[in-house]
């Protein structure tokens, strides 16, 4: 088969990996009971794991086995790396060089921004993502090991499985109500927030600020990729955890019965996770409609790019709003942080943003039709599965198989990503031969 664009091949990798996935899913060995699993549950478990998202429709920790649980844990690190992250790294080590493809490939599921950039940026990707996740590994191993008395072997593996977990983005727990036990631990849960944001800045903007720390990085001018992103992430990390916190500081379901200390913990924890990690320490179907609300915007916006958060990305949404404040201007181009936006750049922002709304309202209406939840409920459910964030109002497994299969198809997108997507099912490039005349129809 010809692959005529490198997100086909991106697509087929990941398509391959869930297959393989939901095959060992199946086995009798991956269950507590001894028994095969059903396709639909094995393959939505493979699907939300490689696609870093979480959503579940059977218990975690109960309904797997060690095996099935280890299947799930290596599921979501080959969906965090990417899979062609990892060839680009099986390809170093056996070949020592990579092919024009391979690094086309790797380039479109890293994006990283020229092919000469591939090679450093798979070897930092792997190395960053090793180094983040042993050391938080340790820090939960302690934690579970001298806090709450686990076996050591049970210490390291709780504390390996919740930093992969964490890292990736993922949000699958060893726990039936995710990490609620632990609302009021900081010494659990800022581990996990930190492992959430530094997998969720993007690899670039990560490797970019340890770069730093070289000579001869001193003194240049940082990216602008880095700047809107470390700007945006942090402004509406702010903006959850002040709407989070203030909207539920009175509910005697979630926060209202917490002491002060403790409820500004677990405001933190849930401003966090909305950038698509999917862990929870309330329960999600206790909040109020308002922070349903909150949360469904900022999972749509998600992490940043070329990380292991989903969502249209906060360059997509901040690089929108300096079009939308330039065309206010009346600015005939697009400028920020004292750099040109490129129209290019621009279109495909939009392009982003306007397929992530078409592709989230298309899979709300669907599970509309086709169940009787609430719109609240349902709207969270699809943002949830679109920007690969795995909170849910506990209607996951309730959902009809046809449901379900909608959930899959919102997950695998927002993983790839809408242009990507739509990329790899382009048979052919069309460049445009010649321009029409231009005309200029009524706007608003």
């Amino acid at each position: 088969m010809k692959w005529r664009h490198p997100g086909q091949l991106v697509v087929a990798g990941f398509a391959a990996v869930t297959a393989v996935g939901t095959m060992l899913l199946m086995l009798p060995v991956a269950s507590t009971t001894g028994e095969s699993t059903g396709v639909v549950p094995a393959l939505f478990t493979a699907v939300s794991a490689v696609c870093v998202t979480g959503l579940i429709v059977v218990d975690t920790p109960t309904y797997w086995s060690g095996f099935g649980e280890g299947v799930v844990l290596g599921l979501i690190q080959i969906g965090g790396l990417g899979v062609m992250t990892l060839a680009s790294v099986l390809a170093l080590l056996v070949a020592r060089r990579l092919g024009m493809r391979l690094q086309l490939s790797a380039q479109a599921e890293t994006k990283a921004l020229g092919l000469g950039d591939v090679r450093q940026v798979v070897g930092g990707v792997i190395r960053l993502s090793l180094a983040v996740e042993v050391v938080i590994a340790i820090l939960l191993a302690l934690r579970f090991g001298l806090g709450y008395g686990e076996s050591f072997g049970r210490a390291v593996y709780l504390g390996v499985f919740h930093a992969v977990s964490a890292y990736n983005n993922a949000g699958f727990a060893l726990y039936s109500d995710s990490l609620i036990g632990f609302a009021t631990d900081p010494f659990i849960c800022f581990p996990i927030m930190a492992a959430i944001v530094l997998g969720g800045l993007g690899f670039p903007v990560v490797l970019e600020l340890l770069r730093r720390r070289r000579r001869e990085w001193r003194g240049r001018p940082w990216s602008l990729h880095t700047r809107i992103t470390l700007a945006t992430y942090g402004g509406l990390l702010v903006v959850g955890t002040v709407a989070v916190t203030v909207v539920e500081w009175r509910n005697p379901a979630t926060l209202g019965a917490l002491e002060l200390h403790h409820r500004l913990l677990v405001g933190l924890f849930h401003g966090v996770m909305p950038r698509t990690a999917g862990f929870n320490s309330l329960d999600v179907a206790q909040l109020e409609p308002t922070t349903l609300l909150v949360n469904d915007v900022l999972m749509f916006i998600g992490g940043g790019s070329a990380g292991t958060a989903g969502g249209i990305k906060v360059t997509t949404f901040a690089l929108l709003a300096f079009v939308m404040l330039a065309e206010i201007r009346g600015e005939p181009t697009v400028h920020v942080l004292n750099r040109r936006l490129p129209g290019q750049v621009q279109r495909q922002a939009l392009t982003v943003a306007l397929l992530g709304v078409g592709t989230v309202m298309a899979g709300t209406l669907a599970l509309l039709a086709m169940t009787s939840f609430k719109l609240d409920d349902v709207l969270f459910e699809t943002v949830s599965a679109f920007g690969t964030v795995g909170m849910s109002t506990g209607i996951t497994a309730k959902l009809p198989v046809a449901g379900q299969f909608v959930l899959m198809a919102l997950m695998f997108i927002g993983r790839l990503g809408p242009v990507t997507l739509a990329s790899a099912l382009a048979i052919r490039d069309r460049p445009r031969r010649y321009e029409l005349p231009e005309e200029r129809p009524v706007v608003g």
